[in-house]
């Protein structure tokens, strides 16, 4: 079939929307109807070259939309059911899958960053020219096949928009707080930066019960969001930053600062704003090639813990429903992020606005 899709041909080169040539789902595979799409700064990666990935692609990572028809061997999915994408499908099988982190999976991994679905091979093209898909997904475009590892089912209840964002911003920062941290109550949270992901680890903080929720973000916009988003205080980078969070945090630091940037020096900064004992969580992603310094000994010294979040450790089977449970029940408002929607045709607009800061999350319609 013949569908509208946002490609980018190479790196630094703008989006083009194509009319491209989609093939019918194989095995285990899904046909979606897109309803919508989130703009994230991991689809930017692929722009500047901090994401290495083969090209040309179809993007978009955070999605949902409904079933429009299934290939062979696939359970569990009707025509017409509310599925949030996954991009990080998982085998089951897998050590990593069997220990209860998906999110590692070894089995997906390499045919997923290979720029197909499972079986290593794509079902976009144009012109005869082979098109690639970003996570196994690529849906910045009307429809898409996805494998089926890659849908969860969600209540038909909620906004699309909502089980979009589900599918990334939610994940990543409701899971990092409450899969990857597991927050005690009553604990005393940073939040670096407050993006789609650092909103969400800001509400998730307060679901669990965290005593006070600091945010440090410098765009004014996006800072008065930090405060409606459950922020008990809200402060600018700045060269007293960590010393404010420890005047905070009665001297000591916080017990769990989280970092929502993928920036070296915020996470730096990350670990000298944490007590002695206490936790950061990193779950921006930063480019592939960086590095970052820490102090070794104040780490072992201080007995600080340093935890990667990938996509939250999430088990999509399980936490995509939760969440939209808690959604639905006002526990979690990840539709108060979305400051502004975009037609598909508008997506290097979108990007460029997200780039300026002037909007917390966009998100690409469909419909």
């Amino acid at each position: 079939m013949k569908i509208q899709a946002a490609v980018l041909f190479g790196v630094r080169e703008p989006f083009r929307i194509e009319t491209v040539e989609l093939g019918e789902p194989r095995a285990g595979e899904v046909l979606v109807k897109m309803a919508a799409a989130g703009i994230c700064r991991s689809d930017w990666h692929l722009v500047t070259g901090a994401t290495r990935h083969p090209l040309p692609v179809v993007p978009g990572h955070e999605g949902a939309g409904r079933v429009e028809g299934t290939g062979p061997a696939v359970e569990g999915l009707a025509v017409g059911d509310l599925v949030t994408l996954n991009w990080a499908p998982a085998c089951g099988r897998c050590y990593y899958c069997r220990a209860g982190k998906p999110n590692l999976c070894a089995t997906c991994l390499e045919p997923v960053w290979s720029g197909g679905l499972l079986d290593g091979t794509t079902r976009l093209s144009l012109a005869g020219q082979r098109l690639y898909h970003f996570c196994a997904l690529a849906a910045m475009a009307e429809y898409a096949v996805v494998p089926a590892a890659s849908c969860v089912k969600m209540d038909s209840r909620l906004p699309p928009t909502v089980a979009a964002l589900i599918g990334c911003a939610v994940a990543t920062g409701v899971g990092a707080v409450l899969n990857t941290a597991h927050l005690p109550a009553g604990s005393q949270v940073a939040v670096f930066g407050a993006g789609g992901i650092g909103l969400n680890i800001i509400q998730a903080a307060r679901l669990a019960g965290a005593a006070s929720v600091i945010a440090i973000e410098p765009q004014s916009a996006r800072q008065a969001l930090a405060g409606e988003c459950g922020a008990s205080h809200v402060l600018a980078p700045g060269p007293r930053t960590v010393a404010a969070i420890k005047d905070l945090c009665d001297g000591r630091g916080a017990d769990y600062v989280f970092e929502a940037v993928g920036d070296p020096q915020v996470q730096q900064a990350c670990v000298e704003a944490a007590r002695p004992g206490g936790t950061i969580i990193l779950a921006g992603l930063a480019p592939m090639d960086s590095r970052t310094e820490l102090a070794a000994a104040a780490l072992a010294r201080q007995e600080k813990t340093i935890k990667g979040s990938y996509y939250g450790s999430t088990v999509p089977a399980r936490d995509f429903p939760q969440y939209g449970k808690y959604c639905l029940d006002g526990q979690l408002d990840p539709q108060r992020l979305i400051s502004q929607t975009y037609p598909l045709q508008q997506i290097n607009q979108a990007y460029q606005d997200m780039l300026a800061t002037r909007i917390a999350r966009g998100m690409i319609l469909f419909d």
